[in-house]
């Protein structure tokens, strides 16, 4: 802390591994694919050889160089911003950061990293006030992969200091990027070899949901390596109209094993998804018009005909965290069967937010062993069913995030599109980045 009243910490030394390549693959992957990680691996004997022969510096310099060369500046700062902040936060050492937990003068980060990587994360999670780092050169908006010389060594000055928000540990509710995983240089190698393998195993298992009977999925998904739990009892079906089974979202995939775990087809309802998915689904999709008067009258045309699953967050969320549910399905008339939906990657994200969502399933059943966790919770009983709208959506939100130990936000698609995508999740109009309620991001 200086006379000023400036609490000043080096970004590394809160970090529990400090060593760059993880997160610059992170970058690489997420910015120009296998390809671009295959580069960042091909020098890393570089890297180490001029660590060990003339500074950690140089040999970090080639890194950045490999993951940022001929990357436009806005695609770094969107995996800054959506990619980064789950890995920092979970490399967080919690003792170097106890002392500055609520403390009341103004926080200063500086680091080796470069800065336009851990800014957003330092200022919107942290609490920083300023983030000194090494600065990345560009031309006409992208990198050229060289650093400028780093200012490390000069600090802030401040006249007037006033206190930052609170600094507790930070609460990661969205994030993106396909790697589910911080990748080593093992990892990344094994990524590397996999990955024609993986979207080879992903069209096989692909293809055997779309061709294959529903009923018969339960036992054939675990012979290609895809393991589906079921626990509770699943709704009957209905001579007269059908139930609405509404779940938690995990991925574009949630009707489909619903379904297996039916042995029956049903119905879902969506809110956007690609054609692919459409065309590869083997299931009924069927488009909402964010209409509220028209989904209504569309979702209870629906009901008559037969079963019906609508996920209400209206959007996937990776983390423990059950998203605000939307009260439509809740002012529908009939059953209510509340799910609660779980998975375990693995290797690959099967969801995203910035990048095209036809490649979803893809990546998901490119997943050596994906594990998909179902709960069927039930019936709600006619009283609960009687609440009103918005006290039923949070009831039933309530009731699945408690049988899978996740905890209930008041966060919607919204926010979570103006985190990771900078748009409200239609348009693709740009839109002021907000920080999240209570400390979340």
């Amino acid at each position: 802390m200086d006379e000023e009243g400036t609490v000043v910490v080096r970004f590394e030394e809160l970090l529990k591994d400090a060593n760059s390549f993880p997160y610059l693959a992170l970058v690489a992957f997420d910015a120009g694919g296998v390809l671009r990680l295959l580069f960042l691996l091909l020098l890393l004997p570089l890297s180490t050889l001029l660590r060990r022969t003339i500074s950690q510096t140089a040999g970090d310099k080639i890194l950045t160089f490999a993951a940022t060369t001929g990357v436009g500046l806005e695609k770094l700062q969107s995996s800054a911003r959506a990619v980064l902040p789950k890995f920092f936060a979970e490399e967080l050492r919690a003792q170097p950061w106890r002392p500055f937990n609520g403390f009341p003068d103004r926080l200063c980060v500086v680091s080796s990293f470069p800065r336009v990587l851990i800014e957003i994360f330092c200022k919107e999670c942290l609490g920083a006030e300023t983030v000194i780092g090494a600065e990345l050169h560009s031309f006409v908006g992208f990198s050229t992969g060289l650093l400028l010389s780093k200012n490390n060594g000069k600090l802030p000055r401040f006249s007037l200091p006033r206190a930052v928000a609170r600094r507790n540990l930070p609460k990661i509710v969205f994030h993106d990027g396909r790697l589910a995983q911080k990748p080593t240089p093992l990892t990344a190698l094994l990524i590397i070899l996999y990955l024609p393998l993986g979207f080879a195993l992903a069209f096989i298992r692909i293809a055997a949901g779309s061709l294959l009977p529903m009923n018969l999925l339960r036992y054939i998904f675990p012979l290609l390596g895809v393991h589906i739990t079921v626990e509770g009892h699943p709704p009957e079906a209905r001579p007269n109209g059908g139930t609405l089974i509404v779940c938690n979202h995990r991925t574009l995939l949630d009707p489909v094993f619903l379904s297996a775990a039916l042995r029956r087809p049903i119905t879902a309802v969506t809110f956007s998804i690609s054609r692919l998915s459409e065309l590869l689904a083997p299931i009924r999709t069927v488009r909402l018009s964010r209409n509220r008067a028209e989904d209504a009258e569309l979702m209870r045309r629906l009901l008559k005909e037969g079963d019906l699953v609508v996920c209400p967050e209206g959007t996937t969320c990776r983390e423990p965290f059950v998203l605000r549910f939307s009260s439509l399905f809740a002012e529908l008339a009939g059953e209510i069967a509340p799910v609660a939906v779980a998975t375990r990657p693995g290797l690959f994200h099967g969801t995203t937010a910035r990048g095209w969502k036809g490649m979803d399933p893809f990546f998901f059943f490119m997943n050596p062993r994906p594990k998909y966790e179902i709960k069927f919770l039930g019936k709600l009983s006619s009283e609960v069913g009687s609440c009103g709208g918005h006290d039923l959506a949070n009831y039933t939100q309530s009731v699945i995030a408690a049988a899978l130990g996740y905890e209930c936000t008041d966060l919607t698609r919204r926010d979570k599109y103006r985190v990771l995508a900078g748009s409200d999740g239609g348009r693709d109009v740009k839109v002021k980045k907000e920080k999240m309620k209570d400390g979340s991001f």
